[in-house]
């Protein structure tokens, strides 16, 4: 079997498996999936640095499916690269206590990073995981020891793109200048509706341009281009990365290709024979995985084992060089509180002068700052009001990646996704102050911040 054959068996594996999961729950979108699986597959084989048997190995490459409707991709991804997902939790998509949900859970699934599903949230989430490796590499890499040092790939929809959110973050992470943000977007032209055509006609690219963003087009389904691309990607250390693959959703089908038809709807047992014939797929068994298949993505336990062992040499190393910063960055991991900064707390007391809960909040945050450095956050430019500013601490910026005030600007929405996904990479603890009746805009994210 030649490397190209041995490929394409690879990427219709997943095809097949994302098609029998959602034919077998009579429910979910197969054509998302069928579209993207050749764009999935070059990040999961060629560039992604995971270990399937630890998904928490802190410095691991974060992947977000912002088109979470396309969940049994990604599911297929986690089964297929050795994750605790079993083929019989495939075979349980959308299922009342299953692990395979119709949308991606963060907790539930193992190397599922976030919650997605409301579309243009896991967009926005990419680039609060980005902002958290820059601020934790700023403060604790030294010279020699680049020990966070990692990227954040996703998948991008049109629909995460008409969402508001995703304009509120994508601006932002150009302006920050965040390198490390490759996205891949799906474009195929279609929605629940019908063609993109009937809402959608900007020019997408442009627009992602001028936010700062470095901008790239391929042919979604070859792989050589999209490799290409995200190695161009990788080399702008300036900007992130969006990349149009330019595919077809349902990829194979013969009768439901480019149609809204196969978005949201299983493919039906004839379209499905009609699809393998197609592919060239010789299993009639539902939820085959061939044994060559298995073999090629299991690489990924020993490679992912072999990456994360090179990494807690590297921090051995460092921490011998470096015994402060190692367990201040090893303490912030681990999500603990430093010794005795609760000694720092104000108190406040009916007898006190009146004090507005802005005011009360400031001054809590100001007494604890010095005594918990992973502390940072800000306001949706509304510091002087709500007192979100550290007084003795610079800002985030693309000129320093060190600091610990964040200016978000006028973006409710786009500040509340992106601290939930500070929060989800770990290493800080962020904060986001607005009003509360401009906390409406928030919502969306409280909502799954809350779940």
């Amino acid at each position: 079997m030649t490397d190209q054959t041995l490929e394409q068996l690879c990427v219709n594996t997943i095809r097949m498996l994302a098609i029998d999961g959602v034919q077998k729950a009579n429910s979910g979108h197969p054509g998302m999936p069928m579209g993207m699986a050749d764009g999935a597959f070059v990040i999961w084989t060629q560039f992604l640095r995971h270990n399937p048997r630890n998904p928490h190995w802190f410095n691991r490459d974060r992947f977000v499916l912002s088109a979470g409707h396309g969940s049994m991709l990604l599911y297929s991804l986690l089964h297929l690269t050795g994750y605790d997902v079993s083929l019989d939790d495939l075979k349980h998509f959308r299922q009342w206590g299953s692990i395979t949900p119709g949308h991606p859970e963060v907790g539930l699934t193992p190397g599922v990073e976030t919650t997605t599903g409301p579309l243009g949230q896991g967009f926005a989430n990419g680039v609060g995981f980005a902002i958290a490796e820059a601020f934790l590499a700023a403060n604790f890499n030294r010279d020699g020891f680049d020990v966070i040092d990692h990227y954040v790939y996703g998948i991008v929809s049109d629909g995460d793109l008409m969402e508001g959110v995703s304009h509120e973050a994508a601006s932002l992470a150009g302006h920050l200048q965040l390198g490390k943000i490759i996205y891949l977007y799906d474009d195929n032209h279609i929605s629940i509706d019908g063609s993109t055509d009937l809402a959608f006609t900007e020019d997408r690219m442009a627009r992602f341009r001028a936010y700062g963003w470095h901008v790239q087009s391929v042919d979604g389904h070859n792989r050589a281009e999209i490799a290409a691309a995200i190695k161009a990607a990788q080399a702008v250390t300036d900007q992130p990365s969006i990349i149009a693959c330019r595919t077809h959703i349902g990829y194979g089908s013969p009768n439901k290709q480019d149609t809204s038809g196969v978005h949201g709807s299983p493919l039906g047992a004839e379209e499905i024979a009609l699809t393998k014939k197609a592919l060239g797929w010789q299993w009639d068994e539902p939820f085959t995985v061939p044994d060559a298949a298995r073999e090629f993505f299991r690489q990924a336990v020993a490679q992912g084992a072999e990456r994360e062992s090179v990494w807690h040499d590297r921090f051995a190393a460092y921490e011998t060089a470096f015994p402060a910063e190692a367990a201040a960055l090893k303490r912030a991991i681990a999500g603990e509180l430093p010794a005795g900064w609760a000694d720092a707390l104000p108190t406040f007391t009916p007898a006190d002068a009146p004090i507005a809960t802005r005011s009360a909040s400031g001054k809590t945050l100001n007494a604890i700052a010095p005594k918990v450095p992973n502390l940072v956050g800000g306001s949706a430019d509304l510091a002087p009001s709500n007192n979100t500013w550290l007084q003795e601490y610079p800002a985030f910026s693309a000129e320093n990646y060190a600091g610990r005030n964040f200016h978000f600007g006028v973006r409710e929405h786009g500040m509340s996704s992106i601290l939930n996904g500070m929060a989800l990479h770990g290493g800080v603890i962020p904060y986001g102050g607005t009003f509360l009746v401009f906390s409406d805009y928030s919502r969306p994210a409280l909502r799954i911040a809350a779940l």
